[in-house]
């Protein structure tokens, strides 16, 4: 009786030493092989066309195409492809654009050593893996109203310091239409002032700087 395929893993991160670490746990587990790695979308795209790994690692936070949109690419391509999604990042809003665009797992990664094979053989298996504090945080957000592309316009230009006269000056609008547009965001994310609004959406994955 000959002995079962391994599955076969890409790894996709920009930081070399972070694809060597995760290189190195899945190298003590027998039934998978690290079958090529990435650094960015673009080669993302490239590696999975050339290997057709059964299992990628997918990095959220890349230079050029980012990991939600490089998902989306891949899965368009390729719908039944598996993607585990490895990220420092716990924000609701990111996971579930992560989830909606294709993905099937989303492991932190503080967590590697201890629940990435695991993972890994859960979704080769065709389920769906998802930490229980991100499955939690997305239900709790679940009912929540979102933020309108002019307001994601606006919230980040309060992230970067600006006042509400100088977002006005920028998008060619009123003051008084930022500022309604500011009490509206307070509001959706309830927050009690500017900061606690960027803290929340940064937290969140609903912005970033």
């Amino acid at each position: 009786m000959s002995e079962l395929r391994p599955i076969r893993i890409l790894i996709v991160d920009d930081h070399a030493i972070l694809r060597e670490g995760v290189a190195a746990v899945l190298g003590c587990e027998d039934d998978m092989q690290v079958v090529g790695e990435a650094a960015s979308g673009i080669e993302a795209l490239e590696s999975i066309r050339a290997l057709d790994p059964d299992i990628t690692l997918m990095d959220l936070q890349m230079p050029g195409m980012n990991g939600v949109e490089t998902i989306r690419v891949i899965r368009k391509e390729k719908s039944d492809a598996r993607i585990i999604v490895l990220t420092t990042y716990s924000g609701d809003m990111l996971a579930s654009r992560a989830l909606k665009a294709g993905a099937s797992g989303y492991l932190l990664k503080s967590t590697l050593k201890n629940e990435l094979a695991e993972t890994i053989r859960v979704v080769h298996s065709g389920r769906r893996r998802v930490p229980p504090e991100i499955a939690a945080e997305i239900a709790e957000h679940l009912g929540d109203e979102h933020l309108s592309d002019r307001e994601l316009d606006i919230l980040s230009r309060v992230a970067r310091g600006l006042t509400n006269k100088e977002i006005a000056r920028e998008l060619l609008i009123s003051a008084g239409t930022v500022n309604a547009h500011v009490k509206n965001i307070l509001l959706k994310l309830h927050a009690h002032d500017r900061t606690q609004a960027v803290t929340v959406a940064l937290k969140r994955g609903i912005i970033e700087i």
